[in-house]
């Protein structure tokens, strides 16, 4: 006998050995019923008295229906939500209806279908996708609202009244007025369009910073609002890609202009400038691919990574931002708080009077350039904020008078460095 006929064999006797009850019960009935063997052969061939074979008899055309095979867990269940709501939800395609109209419909009539559950029942019943419609062929139902596009072209001045969100904005139109901040941006050659001139696209940018809006994005709340974009001196804010993308249209050539032209127009306005500074480095995560771009530390992230490295000067007593650099690169950033201060004293026509910051934003050699210039300054470090103004004293000392000089480098970073008399 070969291998093939003893597999096949042994899989036989698979079926004629029954090894449960329901197996057993299945074969000695088929014997009786279909095979027409008598009732006292069949009870024996399968191990059952005649007795109780005549009852297995009797129990089975009683309820011939019986199943003697398990149904799997899926066959076992209930008719579920699908199958009950199935022909509603053929009745509602035959309407012309999406996946998301039928879900709607049923969810009105408290029976919720999620758009997933209504596409499988239309795919087992052989229903096709709907092709696109036009808004025309769509149920009437609740759509966003689409706003105009930004085009000063369109703005309407006609007397009439409006409810804003931002009308503390206006507190500031006497200013930009007063400072002709359309003739600035001009000067310096910002960009604009017929639709968005350059004014109108700075208005904007402003009025979400001084309104407190952190991103660009967060436009899309307010393009709605008349305030904000009469405001901007339009008819509707710009959106969101319009706003993301202006200022990467901006030339880097723009910003050195703008920041001398604003100092004059400060100037004559009469603003106070303040006296104390800080200053610090701030890195602008870069997320791309570009291999040009330089890795600096990441303070929120205690981390290098590639980053624009950016250079800023605030007003420490009015938190105004009054200097900043956006191109900074790693073999410059130590001289660049001698860039502030011949910035500020070719703006202002005096030395600024005391600058804040800590151990690692320039060398010692820069802070002796400080000194001849006359300049006061402070460093610190370990997040201690040690500060201080002019002074007759020696240029450096350390918190008891000494001199610094005598200490090692790892001492004389935190000392408290005090620039001569001007």
């Amino acid at each position: 006998m070969d291998d093939n006929s003893r597999d096949r064999l042994t899989l036989a006797r698979r079926f004629l050995e029954p090894t449960n009850s329901a197996h057993r019960h299945y074969e000695a009935l088929r014997a009786f019923f279909v095979d027409g063997i008598p009732s006292a052969q069949a009870a024996a061939r399968f191990g059952y008295t005649p007795g109780s074979f005549r009852v297995l008899v009797h129990q089975f055309r009683n309820d011939p229906s019986r199943r003697f095979f398990s149904s799997s867990t899926r066959e076992a269940r209930f008719p579920g939500k699908q199958q009950r709501l199935r022909e509603r939800v053929v009745a509602l395609r035959k309407q012309n209806l999406s996946v998301h109209d039928i879900s709607r419909c049923l969810a009105c009539k408290d029976e919720s279908l999620s758009p997933a559950a209504v596409a499988a029942i239309l795919k087992e019943e052989g229903f096709a996708k709907l092709p696109r419609r036009l808004d025309g062929e769509r149920p009437d139902e609740l759509r966003p609202v689409v706003a105009d596009l930004a085009d000063v072209r369109q703005l309407d001045l006609t007397p009439r009244g409006l409810r804003t969100e931002f009308g503390g904005l206006f507190l500031f139109l006497p200013w930009l007025v007063s400072a002709d901040l359309d003739a600035v941006l001009a000067r310096v050659g910002c960009p604009g369009s017929k639709m968005i001139p350059a004014g109108c696209a700075v208005r904007s940018l402003l009025a979400l910073k001084l309104f407190g809006s952190a991103r660009h994005s967060h436009v899309m709340s307010y393009v709605l609002d008349e305030g904000l974009a009469l405001f901007a001196g339009l008819n509707v804010v710009p959106k969101r890609s319009s706003l993301t993308e202006y200022s990467s249209r901006i030339k880097p050539a723009c910003y050195p202009k703008l920041m001398r032209d604003w100092f004059d127009v400060v100037s004559r306005l009469g603003l106070k400038w303040g006296t104390s500074f800080d200053l610090d480095f701030h890195t602008i995560p870069f997320h791309g691919h570009d291999a040009m771009v330089e890795k600096h530390y990441v303070s929120k992230r205690s981390r290098r990574q590639k980053g624009i490295l950016a250079f800023l000067a605030q007003d420490a007593d009015t938190r105004v931002f009054c200097y900043a650099n956006g191109e900074v690169r790693k073999d410059q950033q130590n001289d660049e708080i001698l860039r502030f201060v011949e910035f500020w004293k070719g703006r202002t026509g005096h030395l600024p009077e005391e600058l804040i910051f800590d151990s690692k934003l320039t060398t010692y050699a820069n802070l002796d350039s400080l000194t001849r210039w006359g300049s006061s300054s402070s460093r610190s470090g370990d997040g201690r904020r040690n500060s201080w103004r002019r002074s007759p004293k020696p240029p450096y000392r350390l918190g008891g008078g000494s001199s610094s000089r005598a200490f090692p480098a790892s001492i004389r970073r935190h000392a408290s460095w005090i620039g001569g008399s001007r």
